[in-house]
């Protein structure tokens, strides 16, 4: 009996000391001053990089991490016009960095959730062959 009762108060006492260290799990957020910020940091527009394709009179922007439908607009068929050299087909993605406002209003056109107006063009080129999965039905 007195060997259970100390081996309880072991477990007991190893459990109490036991130590929640959450220390190293906090991430730490860096602010700048607005004075520290450049001009293009302060114009509210986000970077995006991914691939575009517009396609059937709807324009999608897919980054690593969110889909964007993007809104037609006269800089929309400017990055359509300079992508359309970068493509062997219609469908093919063209890897894109723009610059523009992102919004989540409804739009009776666009379903998806984040809406992207570009803004300014940054750099267009192809995807690579290899990433470029479009099936192709017919001949």
């Amino acid at each position: 009996m007195k060997k259970s009762t100390f081996f309880i108060a072991l477990m007991f006492t190893v459990f109490l000391s036991c130590k929640d260290n959450t220390k190293g799990d906090q991430k730490e957020t860096i602010t700048a001053d607005d004075s520290e910020l450049t001009e293009k940091q302060r114009d509210g527009l986000t970077l995006l990089k991914g691939e575009f394709v517009y396609h059937g009179g709807a324009a999608v922007l897919q980054t690593h991490a969110e889909i964007y439908g993007v809104l037609i607009t006269d800089k929309m068929h400017e990055l359509n016009k300079l992508a359309e050299q970068y493509k062997k087909a219609p469908t093919d993605m063209v890897n894109v960095e723009v610059r523009g406002k992102i919004s989540n209003q409804k739009d009776d056109k666009i379903l998806w959730e984040n809406k992207l107006e570009i803004v300014e063009i940054l750099n267009i080129k192809s995807a690579p062959q290899e990433d470029n999965n479009v099936v192709k039905l017919g001949s």
